[in-house]
């Protein structure tokens, strides 16, 4: 055991024990899985995922590459799950996998705004909150450590005259003792978006999987980033041994856990901050065979300090080298001159613990995210941030300032304006005094050199998740890599789990060398983006899953159609009645019924699933003249126009009715399925493109209730329904609408638009009144029998006329031109697509074009997406050309036969022909004629 008797922040009080693998350890509470492993001295966690190499703990936070766990279905690292009694994980070498059974946790997401939103407990990002928060601001604490504290907790510093954990528990208790604050432990910020819009993922008990988590979605008027650094190793001969970890890790699980990684060590660094973890050692019992200083001349009082403790300092020296069957048993040592070659004999250092610090990367990932940019600071050998957001401020080691000093001034004067900027002007009060020395980096080491070509240096780990290499690195540029996104790629490394936290930048200092440049600051970094550290599905879906996943739309008829025992189809998310069977009626016999009612007398379809928009503004006309192919700028008020959107491609996006309702307000209507996506596009335009148009958009889908009634008996329940308007064809023309009050109070919008070439009018009314609505149309037309009829009946009456479905009878390759819709596209003004259509391919003869079909066998149906031949067609290796397929098939009652409609290549040529449909055990012939199969004059349309 390697459990100090004394000291830590653990509970020594409440003993614990868990399992890793099956094999049971002791534990207290307060640890983490992988603190409690390091007290047992059971270092070594698995093998590598490619080489089978054995592992151990490295870091002790969420850069861990090697020990990483399946914890009740999630893949995540041992330093980061908190223990509790009965915990059992296995270990997984970067390969998680699929959980068969249900996941019972419960995972929840909030939304919170904040004045300030501060990142990061640790010393700066705690003087922030207490700045910011003296005025009264809104603060929300973002800290992924179970206590707030960060480094202060682990080392000997003070501030104010109090050891570190002291002052950290007096401004705990201050931050608690404001209303406005809120502080949030176990949570991690994992995005950082727009407008200050934070993901935080919070494991709000110590158990991940079992217990409840929660995502917070953060708005916040003003962010201070205090997100620390990472510290990074060196890259060496077998330095991915177990026993090899960071310094910082080493001085981390002595401090806060009372764990003591090894009793015989050596500390190898680049900088100051190693020093004091090989005092620490030192001061716990260990032996410390020797710090590694690669400087020639390190600080005299640092050295003077280590040697006081019987320390011994081998400067201007590097490890180049380790032994061990397993675990790391030695190190061998060598001088490095000036260009970084080794020289001199080497010694051999028998040592069961390598603790490494080649140096601080600030965690810029967040601030990366938020569009920062970064510049290379030569002197601490790091990427640290340039120029960020106007709302934000980045401070303490994230910031590239390490003296513990600056660190609380910087935290101090950063929540001090953040409060001031939000309307919060904080007392002024003194900075918290501290003295501390930390990163100086006169002299980086990313690569120590072996013997032989670096292609071949196949023991020389650049990332220990990936088992990325010095080799693969020199692959990768002999093929002809140049930048570090490429190399990635090409590599792997930095794809992990830890998303290259401690791999990245030592990666870009490789491959600096191996292109002979100055420094990785001429390379750049890769690409950050979130989630900073790995966030669950489940968490992502919160309660959105089972029934859930896919929430069931309705509209407020859906009680009757249920009753009415409707046969319900799925179109969206939405439930739409698909037909209404009649007792020993199967749905053909059903649709046919429905038709020949809507045909002959009269028939109603709830069509509120429509989407809807409003479009209101100064510019509203011009936005939709530019959106739409034909004109809507000039459309009187009181009119409608039936309008058709195309992509930038020219492609056919959506279609639908637009009502100008005044002269600054327009009604759009949309396809069903297409909803969502018309709205994404209208905002797109009018946000990115077109920023001066003064105009609005707003889904108004769920608050109107629309009821189509159909057929040449229409008006005569209209007119009941609504006694005061005049529904007359000279009083009340087709694409005009009126605004009127039905007989039962209610007030209703009818519009005269008809989607099946009858007699039709659509009648709208708020959402609330859509069930008493429905209910006094039926009344209207008891005595004209009429017919309640659903989405295939309404498929059969819009085919018969020949009106396209919006992603049935097209696929995205499909123009207005092609579909016969020339008349709807204007020549006299600027749309969205309209260049396009003038591209050679988009008006070539032999495009597909939307034509009718007619089996020559009148009771033959064709099946949908069956493809097209021309009679004997062949070719003499077995291939037939098609010609196109069937887009939509029907039986018409009207008809008396089968129809379709296709896309056929030079289609509108081929009318009168005869083509065929193979099918696997017949082949059915049709003729081509034109879309229009019934009424071609329109005469039916006024009743």
């Amino acid at each position: 055991m390697s459990r100090l008797a004394t000291g830590g922040r653990i509970d020594r009080t409440a003993p614990l024990r868990f399992t890793v693998d099956g094999t049971s350890y002791p534990a207290f509470r307060g640890d983490t899985v992988a603190s409690a492993l390091v007290a047992a001295d059971a270092l070594t966690v698995g093998p590598s995922l490619y080489r089978r190499r054995p592992r151990g703990v490295l870091t002790a936070g969420v850069d861990e590459p090697n020990a990483l766990l399946d914890v009740a279905g999630e893949l995540l690292p041992a330093t980061t799950v908190d223990v509790v009694d009965g915990l059992a994980v296995n270990t997984r070498s970067g390969v998680g996998r699929l959980r068969p059974e249900p996941d019972t946790a419960r995972y929840d997401k909030t939304f919170a705004f904040a004045d300030v939103a501060v990142v990061g407990g640790g010393p700066a990002g705690l003087a922030a909150a207490l700045a910011a928060s003296a005025g009264g601001a809104r603060v929300l604490m973002v800290d992924d450590q179970p206590e707030l504290g960060g480094d202060l907790l682990a080392g000997n510093d003070s501030v104010d005259g109090m050891a570190g954990s002291q002052w950290v528990a007096a401004a705990r208790e201050t931050l608690r003792a404001r209303p406005e604050v809120r502080v949030l432990s176990r949570a991690g910020a994992v995005g950082y978006y727009d407008d200050n819009y934070l993901l935080v993922a919070q494991r709000r008990t110590g158990r991940p999987g079992s217990a409840a988590q929660r995502l917070w979605h953060v708005r916040a008027k003003w962010v201070v980033l205090a997100t620390g650094a990472h510290e990074r190793s060196i890259v060496f001969a077998d330095n991915d041994r177990p026993g090899i970890m960071l310094a910082s890790a080493v001085r981390d699980y002595l401090t806060r856990y009372a764990a003591l990684a090894g009793q015989n060590a050596v500390v190898c660094t680049t900088n100051d901050s190693a020093y004091p973890t090989a005092l620490q050692l030192r001061a716990a019992g260990a032996r410390v065979v020797a710090v590694v200083d690669t400087r020639t001349a390190p600080p005299r009082d640092l050295v003077g300090r280590a040697e006081v403790a019987g320390i011994r300092v081998l400067s201007g020296m590097v490890v180049h080298g380790t032994q061990g069957p397993g675990r790391i048993s030695g190190v061998t040592v060598s001088r490095l001159d000036r260009d970084d070659t080794l020289v001199g004999p080497s010694q051999d250092l028998a040592c069961d613990l390598l603790a490494v610090s080649g140096g601080w990367n600030p965690a810029v990932h967040l601030f990366s995210q938020s569009t920062g940019t970064l510049r290379w600071d030569g002197d601490l050998a790091a990427f640290r941030p340039a120029h960020g957001g106007r709302r934000q401020r980045v401070v303490g080691a994230a910031n590239g300032t390490y003296p513990l000093a600056d660190c609380l001034r910087e935290g101090t004067e950063a929540g001090a304006e953040a409060a001031e900027q939000t309307g919060f002007p904080a007392p002024a009060g003194p900075v918290p005094t501290a003295a501390r020395r930390r990163g100086v980096l006169p002299r980086p080491v990313w690569l120590v050199p072996g013997t032989g070509d670096p292609g071949e240096w196949r023991d020389h780990f650049v990332d220990l998740q990936r088992d990325g290499t010095v080799a693969d690195i020199w692959r990768a540029t002999r093929a002809g890599m140049r930048s570090v996104e490429h190399i990635k790629r090409y590599t792997t490394i930095g794809t992990g789990q830890d998303q290259g936290r401690g791999s990245g930048v030592l990666a870009s200092g490789v491959i600096a060398e191996a292109l002979g440049v100055d420094s990785p600051g001429s390379l750049g970094t890769t690409t950050f983006r979130p989630p900073y550290q790995p966030v669950s599905f489940a968490l992502l879906a919160g309660r959105d899953r089972g029934p859930l996943a896919d929430p069931v739309r309705t509209t407020p008829m859906h009680g009757w159609h249920v009753a009415a025992g409707a046969v319900f189809e799925n179109v969206g998310q939405w439930k739409r009645p698909w037909y209404y069977p009649r007792a020993g009626e199967d749905m053909e016999t059903a649709v046919w019924r429905e038709c020949l009612a809507a045909r002959t007398g009269v028939a109603l379809m709830d069509a509120s699933t429509l989407g809807k928009i409003e479009v209101l503004g100064a510019d509203a006309g011009e936005f939709l003249n530019r959106i739409y192919t034909n004109g809507m700028k000039k459309l009187p008020v009181g009119s409608a126009r039936y309008g058709l959107m195309c992509t930038a491609d020219g492609m056919v996006l959506d279609d639908g009715v637009v009502l100008r309702l005044a002269e600054d307000r327009y009604y759009l209507t949309t396809t069903t399925g297409g909803a969502a996506k018309v709205l994404d596009w209208l905002e797109e335009w009018s946000q990115t493109e077109w920023p001066e148009l003064d105009v609005a958009c707003t889904s108004v889908t769920e608050q109107w209730s629309t009821i189509a009634v159909v057929g040449p008996d229409a008006r005569q329940v209209v007119g009941r329904l609504a006694p005061g308007l005049d529904v007359s064809v000279v009083g009340f023309p087709f694409m005009t609408f009126r605004d009127t009050v039905l007989g039962n109070g209610i007030t209703a919008r009818i519009a005269r638009i008809s989607f099946s070439g009858e007699l039709a009018y659509e009648v709208n009314v708020a959402g609330w009144f859509g069930a008493a609505t429905w209910e006094s149309v039926l009344a209207a037309g008891a005595d004209l029998d009429i017919t309640p009829y659903g989405t295939e009946t309404m498929d059969v009456l819009r085919a018969e006329k020949g009106f396209p479905i919006v992603g049935q009878d097209t696929d995205g390759t499909v123009t207005p031109q092609d579909l016969g819709m020339d008349w709807v596209v204007s020549t006299r003004k600027q749309f969205v697509g309209r260049r396009s259509h003038q591209r050679a391919d988009a008006v070539r003869s032999d495009r597909k074009h939307l034509v009718g079909l007619l089996p020559v066998d009148r009771t033959a149906l064709l099946p949908e997406g069956a493809q097209l031949v021309e009679p004997g067609a062949g070719t003499t290796d077995g291939r037939v050309p098609m010609l196109g397929h069937v887009t939509s098939s029907y039986r018409s009652a009207i008809l008396d036969r089968t129809f379709a409609l296709a896309l056929v290549r030079d289609g509108r040529n081929r009318i009168g022909q005869t083509l065929l449909a193979p099918l696997v055990d017949k082949e059915i012939a049709v003729v081509v004629t034109e879309p229009v199969g019934y009424d071609q004059e329109g005469h039916r349309r006024d009743g």
